[in-house]
């Protein structure tokens, strides 16, 4: 059967691995290029379609001056924040050498949704490397241990970790920060949704960052896995608004001190790991990485 697609209004798509400088690692990004805002079905529709964590719909404002990103999960929930959504977004318009920072001077930003993001634009290994800056880190609450044990599979004594809290710490996004004793106990944990939905809604936090700092890999800060079923991620295999608020988090915990530029390892357990560098300023925290293109072509409307 043959179809008459002449007549059909086609959007450029492209696919990319995030937080990694090698292809089929990282996290996956659909990027979609608009000309201009799309009814909020379709940017559902559209993303369900690719069935990645997220999809990025991208598109240069030449009103407001500036690279605009909008970000859906699977799950019809729009993401904000500097995260993997972002950084893929801002790699992938630098490889295609789109003239997006034509208007910003010495300092390059971009949006995300409604909220400007102040980018840090160098090159390694001849990929772009791109900073996002986040907020300070800032600590909401504490949330009891035997609540998200039960959640994750492990026991209380599992997240003794050098004595930490299991707290809420936000940059723009509020994810639970939960230390685990080791690394086998960080892979052995497993998600149990209907009990992680419930305790992010009483509690009030996003996404849940299970984090060891005790590890084999001393280049690496700490080794990481999320889990975030509120919002349709069973999950993550890079987490940039997560990995903020971690640096934060330690930085107060008095575990690494500012101006250091750290390594957090993430998605090993699932045969996507990404690296995702932090760095914690007086002024805010930097997520840092580098992107590359798996696949590009056309979808229809």
């Amino acid at each position: 059967m043959n179809i008459n697609n002449k007549h059909m209004k086609t959007l450029d798509y492209y696919v990319v691995d995030v937080f990694t400088d090698s292809r089929y690692k990282g996290n996956q990004l659909s990027v979609v290029y608009t000309d201009e805002e799309l009814d909020i079905n379709q940017y559902y529709d559209i993303s369900r379609e690719f069935g990645y964590s997220e999809t990025s719909f991208v598109n240069y404002s030449t009103s407001e001056k500036v690279f605009k990103v909008r970000s859906f999960t699977q799950a019809k929930h729009e993401v904000i924040g500097a995260g993997h959504n972002l950084l893929g977004a801002v790699c992938l318009a630098l490889l295609k050498k789109w003239d997006i920072f034509k208007d910003h001077g010495a300092q390059p930003q971009v949006m995300i949704k409604d909220d400007r993001i102040l980018l840090d634009i160098t090159e390694r290994q001849g990929l772009p490397y791109v900073g996002m800056k986040q907020n300070p880190a800032e600590i909401v609450k504490t949330v009891p241990a035997e609540v998200i044990a039960r959640a994750i599979g492990l026991s209380v004594t599992d997240l003794d970790l050098n004595g930490w809290d299991i707290n809420i710490v936000k940059t723009e996004v509020a994810h639970l920060m939960v230390p685990v004793k080791n690394k086998l106990l960080l892979q052995k944990a497993i998600s149990h949704k209907s009990l992680l939905k419930e305790a992010a809604e009483k509690f009030g936090f996003e996404g849940c960052y299970l984090f060891t700092t005790n590890h084999p890999e001393a280049d690496h800060l700490a080794e990481a896995r999320f889990f975030n079923p509120s919002i349709g991620i069973d999950e993550d295999p890079a987490t940039g608004t997560a990995a903020g608020p971690l640096a934060g988090y330690l930085e107060k915990l008095g575990y690494i001190k500012k101006d250091i530029d750290f390594k957090i390892l993430q998605g090993e357990y699932i045969n996507q790991p990404s690296v995702i560098h932090v760095k914690v300023a007086d002024d805010g925290i930097w997520v840092s990485g580098s992107s590359v293109i798996v696949m590009e072509g056309k979808l229809y409307l």
